[in-house]
């Protein structure tokens, strides 16, 4: 008996017309940003709507998002949003991210999103600095790979207990078990990879969705 899922083509075509609702509005975006150069940084569908299955189920408000794009997760999780939730979502492109305002805008999001144009970095030192421990919902990671230790180490004193911190990338394509892969993309995610199997403050699981997907869970 086969221990894993062999995964083709038509199986996941299959696999999103029996279960993707993606928004009119969001396969509009996504049809045509996937026209454009660096379109492979965009989350897939499915992916994406896993996220807001998380944010319904734990009824998140406060969410940050690492890696902002066109702004297609941003708005879809935005969507879903009570009218007094809230995302910050941290990008250091202003051209990818003014695409994604005339998004956020025509879907009537706008006023639920907080876009920060700087270094991710700096600003979750800057919400750290302002207090905002123990605070968030919900952390999604999807921005610079030779930085998400730095993320990772930020948003475990800004989620609060029983939040969820998701991860994407953490199989890099099915390239980290290539030793030859040494890559600092490659070695970073096998370092992220290698420490949060062993950190006994997060409840985990490493989903294959999309390009790797790990979901921690801040224990209390």
């Amino acid at each position: 008996m086969k221990q894993y899922l062999e995964m083709n083509q038509d199986l996941h075509e299959y696999i999103l017309s029996v279960s993707l609702r993606e928004p009119k509005i969001l396969k509009k975006q996504r049809d045509i940003v996937s026209k454009m150069p660096m379109s492979a940084m965009q989350s897939v569908p499915e992916e994406t709507q896993f996220l807001i299955f998380l944010i319904k189920l734990i009824n998140a408000k406060r969410i940050i998002e690492i890696g902002t794009f066109t702004g297609y997760s941003t708005l879809w999780m935005a969507s879903v949003l009570p009218q007094d939730g809230k995302i910050i979502t941290c990008d250091v492109d202003e051209h990818w991210t003014s695409i994604a305002t005339e998004y956020w805008k025509e879907a009537n999001v706008f006023d639920k999103i907080e876009s920060r144009i700087a270094p991710a970095i700096e600003t979750l030192d800057q919400l750290l600095d302002e207090n905002y421990f123990n605070y968030f919902d919900l952390i999604y990671i999807d921005a610079d790979k030779e930085n998400y230790i730095n993320y990772y180490n930020k948003s475990m004193q800004l989620i609060r207990p029983g939040g969820i911190i998701a991860i994407d990338n953490v199989l890099w394509g099915g390239s980290l078990i290539n030793p030859e892969n040494q890559s600092v993309e490659a070695t970073i995610l096998r370092q992220l990879n290698a420490r949060l199997v062993n950190d006994n403050r997060i409840t985990m699981s490493m989903l294959t969705i999309g390009d790797g997907l790990t979901l921690v869970i801040k224990n209390s």
